[in-house]
């Protein structure tokens, strides 16, 4: 009977099985580097942008200015266009006149 005695108490030193296995469990897990700003820069500019997914698809207009214009049309006239011209389609005329006077390469 003594020997059950000194078998109870040993175990009372040592620390408990659990203890060990979640000390193991921290030292093997891997860090996870989180980069937040690069999560909060996506989420302001999909805040800016807005979902893509919901934007309907432009479908292609008709050009506004006419093909026939010319650059001389532009400069000569003071009158404002009819309706707003867009960027895109200014910087086409523009970069075509410049192609055509060899302004641009």
């Amino acid at each position: 009977m003594d020997t059950n005695d000194s078998n109870s108490h040993s175990h009372e030193n040592q620390p408990s099985n659990v203890s060990n296995d979640t000390s193991k469990d921290i030292s093997t897990e891997r860090v996870v580097f989180v980069n937040h700003a690069v999560i909060a820069w996506h989420e302001m500019r999909r805040q800016w942008v807005g979902d893509q997914s919901q934007k309907s698809k432009r479908v292609p207009r008709e050009p506004i200015m006419s093909w026939s214009t010319t650059y001389e049309d532009l400069l000569c006239s003071s009158d404002p266009f009819q309706q707003p011209i867009p960027l895109a389609e200014m910087v086409d005329f523009l970069v075509d006149t410049w192609l055509e006077d060899g302004l641009y390469d």
